[in-house]
This record gives structure tokens, C-alpha cells and sequence, in this order.
């Protein structure tokens, strides 16, 4: 019975879009006397809110533009009815697709007490010149790279950026590394509830800011990069494709690696490329 319970509360996971995430429950925990195992229950971090109907199902306005939830039906004008309402929402609907790529910064000296001499390694520097080289090579009309203020992320863009002449760089503290959530299966020794709180909004904040489906007035598809953080990239990959936030921590990215995910009109997410370093010789990959 408890089993039962603890998967009704599971249902209650992951919310869409730009409501909040972040709520699940697993059975997991210390067995009791009967051999039974009393069910975990992860709480809902405070930043979060209301959640989806159930796991498995497709949210289709997970990033709150759906179309006809961006139209105010008790403003419409009764006298032209439902003629009105479609063409308000064709004003409304996406055109174009969003091609997002995810980088992950290169190997950086990890040993550093400071951030800011947590710099590229030599071997660092030769994956981010690989990245950038891979990029180019793909022939795409980059559209911009947004990238973490912090200081590996800032030098790989750097080197990165020499591939891709003409494409402008904005730099945001909302990509920094943090911890976005608790993991499941937890981590017995990296517990830093605290860190969960403060960075976990900030990187759903991300999430919302740049990952949902193109503007309205987007006429042409985009292709934009994104360098940041294994942990962000991890988390943004399991909200996207709505999948349970807090398996972050079963991905795996290799430094310099490309994700690709893309957004389709309507709101649909494929993921075509999870830490793709295909295009490295073995010994310049490195996962640290």
C-alpha cells in the first residue's frame, strides 16, 4: 500500500514550462521491521509550484506559449466570435524551429581555491579549439553565443568564438555552475541543501529564460549556442525533454561536448546530440 502511495505522489512530478518544477516521490528508503521499505518523499523545493498531470504525459505548454494560452478569451469580442479567436491565435503560433546547442566548458584546473584561476588547462585549450572547429564545420548561420560568466566558461568561449567570426557574445551569471536539485539515487556525500535552495532557482531561471519554443515574430529558423556547465546542461536536458529533473545526475558530459536540443513550433523537444565528443581523438577527451 505504501508502494501505491508513493507512486500516486510520483505522479505529481515535473511541472511545465514557466510554472515550476520539481516535485517527485520514490520509494526508496530504510526497511521496517516487515521487510517493507517506507517510501522517500522528495519535498518541493520553496521556488517551486504547482505540477503536471502525471509522468509520461507531454505537457504541450511547458514553456507557457501555447497559443491559446497566451490569447485572453474574456476580452474577446462576442460580436465576431470564433473568426476572432483564430486569427488571434495564428498571430500567436511559432514559425520558426530553435536549434539549441549546449557546450560544456573544456577541462579547466580544477584545484584552483579561486574561480577566477580555475583556468583551461593546455589540454583544455586544445578540446575548446576542437569544439569551435567542429562547429564550423557544420556550416550553420549561428545566430549568438550566451555564455557563463564564470572563468572556464568564459575562456572556452573565447577560443571558441575565433571559429565563428560575426557571432556576438552575451555573458549571464543565470548559466553559472550550481547544484539545480537534489539527485535521485542521492549522493551521500554532497549534501549542500543550502546550495540546492539558491541555485536551483537561478538555473530554473535559465531553463525558462532561454529554453522554450521561438517568438512569434521569429520568421527564420535559429541555431544558438549556449556554454556553460555539466550540471546546468544536465538539468536543462531533463526539463526540456520533461523527463524527472532530479536524474540530472545519471548524465555524463565529457568537456567540450555538444548537446543539441531543438524546439520545434508547436513546442515539441528532441534531443539529437547528449555530450557528443565524436569529433575528438580519444586522448583529448576528459570528463573533470
Amino acid at each position: 500500500m505504501a508502494f501505491r502511495q508513493a507512486l500516486q505522489l510520483a505522479a505529481c512530478g515535473l511541472a511545465g514550462g514557466s510554472a515550476a518544477v520539481l516535485f517527485s516521490a520514490v520509494a526508496v528508503g530504510k526497511p521496517r521491521a516487515g521487510g517493507d521499505a517506507e517510501p522517500r518523499v522528495v519535498e518541493p523545493p520553496a521556488w517551486a509550484g504547482t505540477s503536471r498531470p502525471g509522468p509520461g504525459v507531454w505537457d504541450p505548454n511547458w514553456d507557457r506559449r501555447e497559443p491559446l494560452s497566451l490569447v485572453n478569451l474574456r476580452k474577446r469580442n462576442l460580436e465576431t466570435g470564433e473568426e476572432e479567436l483564430t486569427s488571434r491565435l495564428d498571430h500567436c503560433k511559432a514559425k520558426a524551429t530553435r536549434h539549441i546547442f549546449l557546450i560544456r566548458h573544456s577541462q579547466y584546473h580544477v584545484d584552483a581555491s579561486l574561480e577566477k584561476d580555475r583556468t583551461l588547462t593546455p589540454l583544455g585549450r586544445e578540446q575548446a579549439e576542437l569544439t569551435g572547429l567542429r562547429l564550423a564545420s557544420l556550416g550553420l548561420k549561428f545566430n549568438k553565443i550566451v555564455h557563463s560568466s564564470m572563468t572556464r566558461a568564459v575562456e572556452t568561449t573565447d577560443i571558441i568564438s575565433k571559429h565563428l567570426p560575426g557571432v556576438c557574445k552575451v555573458s549571464t551569471d543565470l548559466l553559472r555552475e550550481g547544484a539545480p536539485i537534489e539527485p535521485d539515487p542521492p549522493v551521500s556525500h554532497w549534501k549542500p541543501e543550502a546550495v540546492y535552495y539558491e541555485d536551483g532557482a537561478r538555473i530554473e531561471a535559465a531553463f525558462r529564460n532561454y529554453i522554450h519554443r521561438a517568438d512569434a515574430k521569429q520568421q527564420e529558423d535559429s541555431y544558438e549556442i549556449f556554454i556553460c556547465h555539466a550540471n546546468v546542461i544536465r538539468y536543462i536536458v531533463c526539463r526540456a525533454l520533461q523527463f524527472p529533473p532530479e536524474g540530472w545526475l545519471r548524465l555524463s558530459l565529457n568537456n567540450g561536448s555538444i548537446t543539441h536540443l531543438v524546439v520545434r513550433p508547436d513546442g515539441r523537444v528532441a534531443l539529437r546530440a547528449l555530450g557528443d565528443t565524436g569529433f575528438m581523438p580519444p586522448d583529448k577527451i576528459s570528463r573533470s
